[in-house]
């Protein structure tokens, strides 16, 4: 990055603690609701036929018997 941009990120974000304390708590809360949908995605693709969701229309009983 150039001198410049760095100097804009800078004056940006890590000149005032509470806009930096603030742009970590951001981060943080966006990071881990992609990493938690990645990871169910991830665990329903493994796993697809075998959880709940998808052997419940064999066991359940219908209503209108």
């Amino acid at each position: 990055m150039a001198p410049s941009a760095l100097q804009g990120v800078y004056n940006t974000i890590f000149r005032k603690n509470y806009i930096f304390l603030s742009v970590v708590f951001v981060s943080a809360f966006g990071m881990e609701i992609a990493f938690d949908n990645a990871s169910n995605s991830v665990w329903n693709t493994v796993n697809k036929g075998r959880q709940w969701k998808d052997l419940k229309h064999k066991y359940m009983e219908s209503d209108d018997e």
